[in-house]
């Protein structure tokens, strides 16, 4: 069965626990604190469906991934999630610096490659939800 509101609830848990200003760790385990991701920073949350039988496949071409996309150099946050009720159903969060570096790290060839092996791996494409991000001005208090 398909959530349509499995997006949104990835995305208010982020928010939630960005709130209390924690550190997000990153693959290599810096802290990066909320607060430094800019005001208008680009946000994607994306997802992508398996074929039946093809769930471990996705799961490890996707997995693969994580690490080069954080390498990116204007890569903020990076998370793959995979739904705990339905295996194969994967959901990413992704910050990037700019819509220029968005359409950058899709055009890298880690991804590009990832996107070629979709056909045979996805029933059908990757659903995305562009954002912008808003109230992370330094100056703003909850």
């Amino acid at each position: 069965m398909r959530r349509p509101l499995s997006i949104l609830f990835v995305l208010f848990a982020l928010i939630a626990a960005s709130a209390n200003g924690e550190p997000a760790t990153t693959q290599k385990g810096s802290a990066m604190r909320y607060s430094e991701i800019p005001e208008g920073a680009y946000s994607v949350v994306a997802e992508v469906r398996a074929k039946p039988g093809k769930e471990r496949e996705l799961r490890e071409a996707t997995l693969r991934l994580v690490a080069q996309v954080r390498a990116e150099p204007n890569n903020l946050v990076y998370f793959l999630h995979e739904d705990r009720e339905a295996p194969g159903h994967f959901v990413f969060y992704e910050i990037f610096v700019s819509q220029a570096d968005f359409e950058a790290h899709n055009a890298t060839p880690h991804v590009q490659s990832w996107f070629a092996r979709l056909p045979e791996l996805a029933d059908g494409g990757v659903k995305v939800v562009r954002m912008e991000i808003l109230g992370n001005r330094t100056d703003v208090r909850r």
